[in-house]
């Protein structure tokens, strides 16, 4: 029904947001993520999406189409509800969620609040061929586990240094992407620190 919202933020958190539209205020959820992003915008556009039921209209926000995508995708598999949805997007970025689907990586999502082993498969065997299928390359572009296990203990590093996750995952993106070969806990540490310096 809302394909975007585009206003002014009088108010947010979070998990949620009040847009201000030509007058109209909207109570809009919206991940962590998305709250990373828009800080300091006094004026936004947030791709949205509704979910309608007997009792409620609940709209969700997103500061980007792709991770509106993914919501909706996640959605979609049984057991997940657009709570659960929400806290997997700000609890990982699209492309981690996009990694362990792929590389069938169970014990990656099971780390997110509520995602058992049963549902962390469920994700995996509804999503695996269609995040292929938009990922083709993503074999190739993805780490292994082995990777993960480095990139985690990277991250672990950051964050007690005092650096946002959100923003710490996304330097640890950047770096992962630019400097394919570094290996190293230290050596991702330290192009982490520079890309988090800029």
């Amino acid at each position: 029904m809302y394909a975007y919202l585009k206003g002014e933020v009088t108010f947010r958190s979070p998990a949620y947001v009040v847009m201000e539209v030509y007058g109209v205020g909207y109570h809009v959820n919206i991940p962590l993520s998305t709250f990373t992003a828009i800080q300091g915008q006094e004026k936004t556009t947030l791709y949205t999406h509704l979910i309608v039921k007997e009792d409620s209209h609940t709209l969700y926000g997103f500061a980007t189409q792709v991770e509106r995508s993914m919501f909706t995708q996640l959605i979609g598999v049984t057991g997940v509800g657009a709570t659960t949805a929400q806290l997997i997007l700000s609890s990982m970025t699209v492309d981690e969620v996009r990694a362990a689907v792929i590389g069938e990586q169970a014990h990656v999502l099971q780390r997110v609040k509520g995602i058992g082993a049963k549902t962390a498969k469920q994700i995996i065997l509804d999503l695996k061929n269609k995040l292929s299928k938009e990922a083709p390359e993503a074999g190739v572009m993805f780490p292994t586990a082995v990777d993960n296990a480095v990139r985690e203990e990277a991250l672990s590093a950051l964050m007690s240094l005092g650096f946002n996750r959100i923003a710490v995952q996304k330097a640890l993106n950047a770096v992962t992407k630019d400097h394919p070969n570094a290996a190293k806990v230290e050596e991702l540490v330290k192009l982490a620190l520079r890309a988090l310096a800029v």
